[in-house]
């Protein structure tokens, strides 16, 4: 059986309705060229083809604000179908991408989905606030039946390996950087940590947080239940990757994220996963300790 997924976008800057939809199907390498992000062509030329594609499931129909857009999509990501109206796909695809990372929408294109029982990937952020966030999992029709992160949540390159551990001692402190907005880009440097901290540890303090209205960058230190200190910067425009730096009680190392590609088809696969086995695979707790640090630097 192949799941059938539908996927919905866009919002400004946000290329995934692009990316995503080639990564389960493959892609026009011309039609590619001129979907206006050019990263994601580079990064799926460097693929192997099909192989590189994920099994068991399709983009079968595209939905985007503006059809001239979806039209595009389709033809570059090889998708069948292309609706005028995002609800009309309950009954023609069995799980709903939405491919779109302004949090304040998510609500509005997530609930008929939600209500009519169908899995859904919400991009990341989620949400910006709790009281966001408690709306959405109010529809929830069974546990799992929403499904969100950062792909950076499952980057090998942000992830703590045994060895990590060992050399590094116990883990003192964690600073993280991404370019960018706090609202929109924040989650990217969150979610790996929280990886990085215990399942039990949990936020005691929050400091002030610094935004500049500007550039729309914001800084937060947190203080954990451990005693580990994390504190998160989004640079707004400064020019930097995304990297964290962490300091155990022997040494310190960075760890820095190039992979766009890998971490976008492993939380994919991740979705289809969850789908396949009737699983969890993105828990309500680690979603809202997420949101708690998103909400409050936007304060």
């Amino acid at each position: 059986m192949t799941l059938r997924l539908g996927i919905i976008g866009s919002s400004e800057g946000n290329g995934h309705p692009y990316s995503w939809s080639a990564i389960f199907n493959g892609y026009d390498s011309a039609e590619m060229e001129n979907c206006g992000y050019p990263v994601i062509p580079r990064y799926l030329e460097k693929q192997n083809w099909p192989t590189s594609q994920i099994g068991g499931a399709e983009v079968t129909a595209v939905w985007t604000q503006d059809i001239a857009l979806s039209r595009h999509i389709a033809k570059a990501a090889k998708i069948e179908q292309v609706v005028s109206c995002y609800a009309d796909m309950i009954g023609q695809v069995d799980a709903i991408l939405l491919a779109r990372d302004d949090a304040h929408n998510h609500l509005r294109f997530a609930e008929p989905f939600l209500t009519a029982g169908l899995p859904i990937y919400i991009d990341k952020p989620i949400a910006l606030s709790i009281d966001e966030l408690n709306q959405l999992y109010a529809l929830e029709q069974y546990p799992g039946q929403i499904f969100t992160c950062s792909a950076l949540r499952y980057s090998a390159q942000l992830a703590l390996s045994a060895a990590d551990h060992q050399k590094l001692g116990n883990i003192k402190q964690i600073a993280a950087f991404t370019p960018k907005s706090w609202s929109k880009y924040a989650v990217h440097i969150v979610e790996p940590v929280l990886n990085m901290l215990s399942k039990e540890d949990e936020p005691i303090e929050m400091t002030v947080p610094i935004t500049n209205r500007g550039d729309s960058s914001g800084s937060l230190k947190v203080y954990w239940s451990s005693g580990i200190q994390t504190s998160f910067f989004a640079l707004g425009e400064i020019q930097t990757p995304i990297f964290i730096r962490i300091f155990g009680t022997n040494t310190w190392k960075d760890f820095t994220f190039n992979d766009s590609f890998s971490a976008f088809k492993s939380a994919l696969q991740a979705f289809i996963q969850g789908i396949l086995d009737n699983k969890v695979m993105s828990d309500r707790a680690f979603n809202t300790k997420v949101v708690q640090i998103l909400e409050r630097g936007c304060q």
